[in-house]
This record gives structure tokens, C-alpha cells and sequence, in this order.
């Protein structure tokens, strides 16, 4: 068993997970380039002890790479890794993979074909005696709903119960900072809530450190204590869901977390004239140019009574909620706005808006 670790155990009924020591680790002033390319631009960044850390982006950000960097599997330009205050790649050292006492799990699946799920499972236990490492395998198999399958091959699953396989390896060892690339895209819609859901539970019972990719902002919402935002290998926000969501540092940010349509405008005694009236400009300088976003979310409509007159140019029923573009005077674009779907009735094209001022957001535009 490996220091710090203890193994799941088995109770009269239930499996339980174990818990380990979770780790700190530091991403010191992080700089990376491929190819004369510069892919990682100065992230400083800290995953806390048993904190569950998504790094969010579009593709090109430099989400994998930094992930990457931590693993072991890319050496950095120059900056500094840190595991529990204790350097693992800097100017003079550089510790493979093996040796950073981490768990990995990328996207593609590596399952060996020639072995069993179960051997799969339990290829990182090496170090347990036997009939304990298959006991901590099928307690992982167990949880992503696999069991049944322990004795099968690789080729006999889809490609979203390989995903789960290698999902349950890369938690069997119980590793003090877990590392996942995109670990949930190779579910289907049906599952994704379900695993993730385990998952994040699995984390909270071993205390595990986690650092988790992904592209998308409502599954970082859903998985993270904090998220780390990064645009172009720059680190542009970090927080808990609820600050990168209500206090989007700029535009890119607001933009990521929620639909938006977006005006120009410029800030003229303290205020910003939009096609949804006057909006509060204090704290950025008189006479700058901004960007005013406003949530499609925060659009509210009705049949009358509203401070702007619109005409419904199309609606698009999406089930739950209702897409609508709407024109309004003063604005040559149409205002987006997303509303529960059958609050309006059919074949109505003259309404009214209202916009909640906390879903409208001004940003200096950079000089």
C-alpha cells in the first residue's frame, strides 16, 4: 500500500472509498511554446488540498498543456511545478510521471486490449498484494456501474463504457492529486449527469486533490470549488462558479458563462445609452469606449406593460425554453432573448421587454 493511502474496504453490503492525503500543487510562473509557438503565457495558478480545480477554455487555450506540464508528460519553457511545497520540474529538476505520486486520465481511452477490465482496472496496484488489488478494482468498477463486465475485453464495450474503465482505473489507486482531461466526453447525454455526479462524489470521499479539464462552463459550474478561466496560454479569471458568473472580469469571460448580445457604446456623464435605455458607466473613465452585454436570459417579455416595445422576428422552440430574435427600435441588430417555452402565445409578434439590471454588464473596451 503507498504511503498515505488507505484502500476502500469492503462493508457487510457496501463498498466505501478510501481516503488519502490530498496534495497542493503549484503552477509557478508557467511559460511553454511548441514550435516557436508560445502556448502557455506566465500561469501561476495553486490546486488546494482536496479541491476540486477545473481549468476552463476554448480549444487553444492551453487547458491540455498545462494538465500536461503537471503530468510530467511536457516539460515547461521556464516556471516552476509544485507538489506539496516540493518541486517536480523546474530550471534543474524534472520528475517523470511515475515519480509526482499523481493520477491521470486523457481523453483517449488506453485500455490494453489483450487484458480484462478488471486487470485494466488494476494495473495501477501493483504495489498490493493481489487479492486486495482486485478487491480495490472491482470497488472501482462498481462505482462507474461495471462490475458486470470485470472478466470481459475492452472490445466489447462502447466507446462510453471504455471511458468509464478508465475513469475507475485512474481513481483506483486513490493518487493525492487526480489530473482528467475531458474525462466525461465519451459519455452519452443520458450518462454524463449520472457519472459526473459519482464522480465528484468519489472525489469528496478520498479527499482527493482533482484538476479537471473541460470546455464547458456549466459542467465546470456543476464539478468545481473554483474554476481557472484561460483565453490564448493566459490565465484571465479564477473563482468559484458564482464570481466568473455575477463578476466577469470582461467581455470573453461574461461571454463564456452565458449567451449575451452585445452593444458598443461609450460612457458619457457617468452613463451609457443602449437600446435598452441608460446604463450605469461609473468606474470607467468618462468618454471611453465599452461593451454592453446583456444576458439573453435577462430579457424578459410580455404582451404589454414593458418599458420597450419589440416585434418577435422568429422563435425557435427548444423544449423547456424558447429561443426568440426580436426587433427593437434603436438597434440594427435583433436582441436575442431565451424564455420558458410556452409563456408566449402562438403566431404573437408585438410584445414588450424588460431587461433585469443585473443581467446587463458594461466592460472598458482594451486601449
Amino acid at each position: 500500500m503507498t504511503s498515505g493511502q488507505a484502500y476502500a474496504s469492503r462493508g457487510s453490503d457496501k463498498l466505501t472509498a478510501g481516503v488519502t492525503f490530498a496534495a497542493r500543487l503549484v503552477f509557478d510562473d508557467i511559460h511553454h511554446d511548441y514550435q516557436g509557438k508560445e502556448t502557455i503565457r506566465g500561469v501561476s495558478l495553486t490546486a488546494e488540498p482536496g479541491e476540486v480545480l477545473c481549468l476552463l477554455g476554448p480549444s487553444g487555450s492551453g487547458k491540455t498543456t498545462l494538465l500536461r506540464i503537471a503530468a510530467g508528460i511536457e516539460a515547461q519553457r521556464s516556471g516552476r511545478v509544485l507538489i506539496n511545497e516540493r518541486e517536480v520540474a523546474g530550471p534543474n529538476l524534472f520528475l517523470p510521471p511515475e515519480k509526482r505520486g499523481i493520477g491521470l486520465m486523457f481523453q483517449d481511452f488506453a485500455l490494453f486490449p489483450h487484458m480484462t477490465i478488471l486487470d485494466n482496472v488494476c494495473f495501477g496496484l501493483t504495489a498490493m498484494p493481489r487479492a486486495e488489488a482486485v478487491s480495490e478494482g472491482m470497488a472501482a468498477l462498481e462505482r462507474v456501474d461495471l462490475v458486470h463486465y470485470a472478466r470481459s475485453y475492452p472490445h466489447v464495450l462502447s466507446g462510453g463504457e471504455q471511458q468509464r474503465v478508465a475513469l475507475a482505473r485512474a481513481l483506483a489507486p486513490r493518487p493525492g492529486v487526480l489530473l482528467m482531461d475531458e474525462p466525461f466526453s465519451g459519455l452519452d447525454s443520458r450518462l454524463k449527469d449520472t457519472i459526473r455526479a459519482d464522480t465528484l462524489n468519489i472525489l469528496r470521499e478520498t479527499r482527493a486533490t482533482a484538476i479537471v479539464v473541460t470546455h464547458d462552463a456549466e459542467e465546470a459550474m456543476r464539478m468545481a470549488d473554483r474554476i481557472a478561466l484561460l483565453r490564448d496560454g493566459r490565465l484571465v479569471q479564477t473563482g468559484t462558479s458564482d464570481d466568473l458568473y455575477r463578476r466577469p472580469s470582461d467581455l470573453f469571460t461574461a461571454a463564456f458563462f452565458s449567451e449575451i448580445n452585445e452593444f458598443a457604446g461609450r460612457v458619457e456623464n457617468g452613463r451609457v445609452e443602449t437600446p435598452f435605455g441608460p446604463v450605469d458607466g461609473r468606474g470607467i473613465a468618462e468618454g471611453r469606449e465599452v461593451s454592453v452585454a446583456v444576458r439573453l436570459s435577462g430579457v424578459q417579455i410580455a404582451t404589454d406593460g414593458g418599458a420597450i416595445p419589440a416585434r418577435i422576428v422568429s422563435r425557435r422552440f427548444l423544449g423547456v425554453v424558447e429561443l426568440l430574435n426580436l426587433a427593437i427600435p434603436g438597434s440594427e441588430r435583433p436582441v436575442r432573448a431565451r424564455i420558458r417555452a410556452d409563456l408566449l402565445p402562438a403566431g404573437l409578434r408585438d410584445v414588450t421587454i424588460n431587461v433585469h439590471p443585473k443581467d446587463i454588464l458594461v466592460f472598458d473596451k482594451p486601449a
